[in-house]
C-alpha cells in the first residue's frame, strides 16, 4: 500500500510553512515573530493553525519541552512540487510547456531568472543525449 499524497496546505498554512523552512523547528512564538507585522494574525491564531497543520500531517509538534517545537514534514522544494504537479494537472492536462508558457507570459522574467532556465534547459537536452 503506497503512501496517501500529503494534504495541500492553504495559503495560510504556506505562509507558517514559510516561516518555519526559513527558522527551522521553532515555538508558536518564535514563528509568530517571524510573520510580517504586517500580515501577522493573532498568537492564538497561529497556535490555532499549527494544531490543524499537525493533524493534517504537515509539520509535526515536539512536546518533549515546556515550549512546544514545530518542525515541517516536507522541505520546501517537496511541496513546492506537490504543488506545481498538482496545477499542472488540474490546469494544464499535465503539459509543462503549457505551465511553463503560461508562466513566462503572466509575469515577466528577469534577465537572471532567464539564464537559469536556459541553463536549466541545456542540462535537460544534455541528459536526453
Amino acid at each position: 500500500m503506497s503512501n496517501p499524497k500529503p494534504p495541500r496546505p492553504t495559503e495560510s498554512e504556506l505562509a507558517l510553512l514559510r516561516v518555519l523552512w526559513e527558522l527551522g523547528p521553532s515555538t508558536v512564538r518564535r514563528i509568530w515573530e517571524g510573520i510580517p507585522e504586517s500580515e501577522r494574525p493573532g498568537y492564538t491564531t497561529v497556535l490555532k493553525f499549527l494544531q490543524i497543520m499537525t493533524t493534517k500531517g504537515l509539520v509535526e509538534r515536539d512536546d518533549s519541552e515546556r515550549a512546544h517545537i514545530y518542525r515541517v514534514r516536507m522541505t520546501q522544494d517537496q511541496t513546492q512540487s506537490q504543488l506545481v504537479g498538482d496545477l499542472m494537472d488540474r490546469a494544464f492536462r499535465g503539459s509543462a510547456a503549457r505551465l511553463a508558457m503560461q508562466a513566462l507570459s503572466t509575469r515577466p522574467a528577469s534577465r537572471d531568472e532567464l539564464a537559469e532556465i536556459r541553463r536549466m534547459l541545456d542540462n535537460l537536452e544534455g541528459d536526453e543525449r
